[in-house]
C-alpha cells in the first residue's frame, strides 16, 4: 500500500487544487443542493482567483494529500484573522476537509485530520474548530467520535441558498 503524504499546496498547484476542491464538493454535496445555486457556488468558490488569493493569506493554509502523484483529498486550516468566526482564546479552524469518493476508507481523511490537529498542538492552541452542514449526519458523527461537541452555529451560503452549519470544537 502506498503511503499518504502531507504536502502543503504551492500557489502554482492552483489548478489542482481547484479540480480537487470542486471535484469533491460536488461529490459531496450536489445531491443535496439547487443546482443553480450550486453552480453559482463553485464558480466563486473554486475559480483560479479565489483561490489565489486564500494561498497568499498567511493565516490560511492549504494541504494535499497524495499517494505518489495522485491526489486523494485536500486541507485548508485558518488561523488568526482568516476563521470564519471571531473565537476566544487561541484557535485553529479546519474550514475545508474533503477526500475524493475514489480515496475514500483509505485512511486520507483520518490523515488530513490528524495533521489538522498536529498543526493546532504545534501552535498551543487551545481547541480546533470547524463548521459542519447540519444536513451531513456522517460527518456530525465522524467528528463527534473525534471529540468534538457543538457549540454554536452559523450560515453557509450555497449561490442564494442560506443554509445552517453546526459549529463543532475540540479542546487541546
Amino acid at each position: 500500500m502506498t503511503a499518504i503524504s502531507i504536502l502543503p499546496v504551492q500557489l502554482d498547484e492552483v489548478s489542482a487544487l481547484a479540480a480537487i476542491g470542486r471535484r469533491t464538493f460536488e461529490q459531496t454535496f450536489a445531491a443535496g443542493n439547487n443546482p443553480n445555486d450550486f453552480a453559482i457556488y463553485l464558480d466563486r468558490a473554486f475559480s483560479q482567483e479565489q483561490l489565489e488569493q486564500e494561498l497568499r493569506n498567511p493565516d490560511s493554509h492549504f494541504y494535499f494529500a497524495r499517494f505518489g502523484d495522485e491526489i486523494g483529498g485536500y486541507l485548508k486550516t485558518n488561523t488568526g484573522n482568516a476563521q470564519t468566526e471571531e473565537l476566544e482564546g487561541r484557535t485553529l479552524e479546519i474550514e475545508r476537509i474533503y477526500v475524493d469518493e475514489a480515496m475514500q476508507g483509505a485512511g486520507v481523511g483520518k490523515a488530513l485530520f490528524q495533521h489538522a490537529v498536529g498543526q493546532a498542538e504545534a501552535m498551543a492552541a487551545d481547541a480546533v474548530w470547524l463548521g459542519v452542514w447540519e444536513e451531513n449526519p456522517k460527518a456530525i458523527e465522524f467528528y463527534s467520535r473525534q471529540g468534538f461537541t457543538a457549540f454554536g452555529e452559523h450560515e453557509f451560503t450555497i449561490g442564494n441558498d442560506v443554509q445552517r452549519d453546526i459549529l463543532m470544537r475540540r479542546t487541546l
